[in-house]
C-alpha cells in the first residue's frame, strides 16, 4: 500500500512538473511575440554557447582560456541587454522560468545531494504524512478529544455479571481516561510504560 501511495504521488509530481514547464514555454512564446528583440538575444546566447563548446572540443588547450574569456564577456553583454529589456517592459526576473509548486525539488519529489545521491524532499514527506494522518482518523481530533469526552454516556451502575467488573462502566472509563492522560503527560519519560488497547473487532 505504501509503495502504491508513493507511486501515485510521484505521478502527480511528474504531471505538476510538466504543467509548470509547459506554462513556462507558453509564456516564453507569448513574450517573444510581444518583444521580438528578446528572442533575438536568446538565440544569440544559444548560438554562442554552441559555438564555444565546439571550439573548445576541437581546438588546442592553449586557446581554451582565451576562448572562455571571450565567451564570458559576450555572455555578460547579452545578459545585460536581456535585463534592460526586462526592466523596460516591467517583466519579472523569473517570468520565463517554470513556476514549480516546490522550488526546492522543482516538483520532482527528490533533492540531489553534493555526492550525487538523492533524498526525499520535505514536500513529498509531508504529503505522505498527511495521507497517513488522514487514514488514521486522527484528522477528527478537533472534535474527538478529551475536552469533548462525556462520561455520562456510560452507566453508573455496576453489573459484575455482565461486565465482569465490580465497578460501573462510568468509573471504569474514567480510570481509562485518567490513565491515558497520565501516559500523555509522561510521554517523554523513557521509563513510562506503553498503553495497550484490546477488544473485539470493530470496537473504537
Amino acid at each position: 500500500m505504501a509503495n502504491e501511495t508513493l507511486s501515485t504521488l510521484l505521478k502527480q509530481y511528474e504531471q505538476k512538473k510538466s504543467r509548470a514547464e509547459i506554462a513556462a514555454d507558453e509564456r516564453k512564446m507569448d513574450l517573444y511575440k510581444k518583444v521580438p528583440e528578446l528572442q533575438g538575444i536568446e538565440d544569440k546566447i544559444n548560438s554562442v554557447s554552441i559555438s564555444v563548446t565546439k571550439h573548445i572540443l576541437t581546438s588546442p588547450e592553449s586557446n581554451a582560456g582565451d576562448t572562455l574569456k571571450n565567451f564570458n564577456h559576450t555572455m555578460d553583454a547579452l545578459k545585460a541587454q536581456k535585463e534592460q529589456i526586462f526592466k523596460k517592459f516591467d517583466i519579472p526576473a523569473d517570468y520565463l522560468e517554470p513556476h514549480y509548486e516546490c522550488p526546492i525539488c522543482k516538483d520532482t519529489g527528490f533533492i540531489k545531494r553534493a555526492d550525487y545521491t538523492s533524498e526525499m524532499c520535505n514536500c513529498l514527506k509531508q504529503k505522505l504524512l498527511n495521507i497517513s494522518f488522514n487514514k488514521s482518523n486522527m484528522s477528527a481530533l478537533s472534535k474527538e478529544n478529551f475536552n469533548n469526552f462525556n462520561a455520562n454516556f456510560f452507566s453508573d451502575q455496576a453489573d459484575p455479571a455482565k461486565y465482569r467488573f465490580n465497578i460501573s462502566p462510568r468509573e471504569n472509563i474514567m480510570n481509562i481516561k485518567n490513565r491515558c492522560l497520565e501516559f500523555i503527560e509522561n510521554f517523554d519519560d523513557p521509563s513510562a510504560k506503553n498503553l495497550l488497547f484490546t477488544g473485539n473487532t470493530g470496537l473504537r
